[in-house]
């Protein structure tokens, strides 16, 4: 799909676990602006960029909010005045921990201060020129390039020497599966499933015996019929009797019960 393509509010391929540098690496853009020809012009703009992919638009402050949430861009250009809620309490709304890298854009120059309280990348006064959004660009792309360095360093760091792959015996056949594609785990009544995007493969195996086979802190028990592969974790919602629903990447919704609360301290919580 073309960025002139996109409607207003859209969702195009889901995030991708790509290392910056790689060849192919996308910068997932977002734009959000409640002015349509300003909307246009980045379009126009971005368009022309090979590395950056228009994922979506917002219209308004919770609009931006809430395709933020769903898109997981890694970079939005967010308009500072907007309907609904500002640029400032977009940023106030979005977890720190999984917050994109923002430019804001505004006509009043006054707000460039306070763009950077918040830690915003740069700022962009309208009208916005192509020379000085490279500008921004460009900074935005060693930034984000920093920032995967840094999480695939800290993965390493965390699994020194951890097999990446492991055998599956599954209709009479032996997969060699990715870690990293196994999403989660759920018990069934002769075996486990294990799902790894749109596949879901059958082992005959026991839960407890893939637990043990699993690297030492790559995967999390929630509850008694499930694993969870703690790298596809997006966020969790608290809910009653402290449990809490956990909501994957690939959009998977799976509960962490009462029981197996002793295991938030995993997730930094």
């Amino acid at each position: 799909m073309t960025a002139a393509a996109l409607p207003e509010v859209s969702a195009c391929t889901p995030p991708a676990a790509i290392v910056a540098g790689a060849a192919g690496r996308k910068i997932r853009t977002l734009v959000a602006d409640d002015q349509q020809l300003e909307r246009e012009v980045m379009r126009r703009y971005l368009g022309a960029e090979a590395d950056i992919e228009l994922v979506g638009t917002a219209v308004n402050g919770l609009d931006a909010v809430a395709a933020i949430k769903r898109l997981d861009p890694d970079l939005v250009f967010l308009d500072v005045q907007m309907p609904e809620m500002d640029g400032f309490g977009v940023v106030s709304n979005l977890d720190p921990e999984h917050k994109p890298v923002v430019i804001f854009v505004t006509a009043n120059e006054e707000f460039a201060h306070k763009a950077f309280d918040v830690q915003a990348l740069d700022y962009l006064i309208k009208p916005c020129r192509r020379e000085r959004l490279q500008v921004a660009l460009q900074r935005a792309r060693s930034h984000i390039q920093t920032l995967d360095e840094q999480r695939q360093n800290h993965s390493l760091r965390r699994n020194p020497g951890t097999p990446e792959r492991i055998a599956v015996k599954t209709d009479g056949r032996i997969l060699l599966m990715n870690l990293s594609d196994i999403e989660w785990i759920e018990a069934a009544d002769d075996g486990v499933r294990l799902h790894a995007g749109r596949s879901i493969h059958f082992s005959r195996d026991t839960m407890n015996n893939w637990e043990q086979r699993l690297p030492v802190g790559r995967f999390l028990r929630i509850n008694r019929g499930e694993l969870v592969n703690m790298d596809h974790i997006r966020e969790l919602r608290p809910i009653a009797r402290g449990e809490y629903v956990i909501v994957l990447h690939g959009g998977a919704q799976l509960t962490l019960t009462r029981s197996h609360r002793d295991q938030l301290h995993r997730l930094g919580l």
